[in-house]
């Protein structure tokens, strides 16, 4: 098994006002190709800071984080739009899908809409279990098909690292209850490292392990 992910001591702080705000302090761990990983801690402990440097929107202020073999702190922003693209995908609570596009062009998206008739884009698309709803639009979809199609999009680059901000956040139990073993289901056959942010301990206890965070700091690495 080889590593995807190795944070190093690392940091975020910034200024806000006159105050110095230490976003994550000193945090240190690897993530493993394949592996399923939780972020939890309470609001306010840095779990949105942690995946926006998985996520390599932003870089940290100490240590060092390589993903993929990439020392994020010293990509150009070229450099790491080519990253985000090749190698991670996203899933968001809200959704973020584009309400004048189709199912299947909300999935093409990162490839072009041009590619919405695609093999790769139907495939995904049923594997997600919606080929009844490949042309219909964000408005017509429930909240658990909505995000469906967006865990068809952030896959159809076959990225090596797919990250969740709260998947299940918007929805119903049952429909929450879906998409985590669709999640499931897409780091097991696809061999996909999926980091989720949750505050739900029930998702969280599904994850081979969790990042438990404290006030900027790791406090707990099984």
């Amino acid at each position: 098994m080889s590593t995807i992910v190795t944070a190093n001591a690392v940091s975020r702080h910034y200024k806000r006002g006159t105050e110095d705000v230490r976003a994550l302090d000193n945090v240190s761990f690897m993530l493993e190709s394949g592996e399923f990983v939780a972020i939890v801690g309470a609001s306010g402990s840095g779990k949105s800071t942690l995946l926006h440097l998985l996520g390599a929107m932003d870089k940290p202020t100490g240590g060092t984080l390589t993903i993929s073999g990439n020392d994020v702190a010293t990509l150009t922003d070229a450099q790491a739009t080519k990253l985000r693209r090749d190698v991670i995908g996203f899933v968001f609570q809200d959704f973020g899908l584009i309400p004048t596009l189709t199912v299947a062009e909300n999935v093409a998206l990162p490839l072009g809409i041009q590619h919405a008739g695609s093999k790769d884009v139907l495939d995904l698309i049923e594997r997600v279990g919606l080929s009844h709803r490949v042309h219909h639009r964000p408005e017509q979809l429930s909240g658990g098909e909505m995000q469906r199609t967006a865990i068809a999009r952030a896959l159809v680059r076959k990225p090596k690292l797919l990250l969740a901000d709260e998947p299940t956040g918007n929805l119903d139990s049952t429909s929450g209850d879906r998409i985590v073993a669709l999640l499931q289901d897409v780091n097991k056959t696809l061999g996909v490292t999926l980091v989720i942010v949750t505050h739900n301990p029930a998702l969280a206890a599904l994850a081979e392990r969790q990042l438990v965070l404290a006030d900027g700091h790791l406090v707990d690495n099984p």
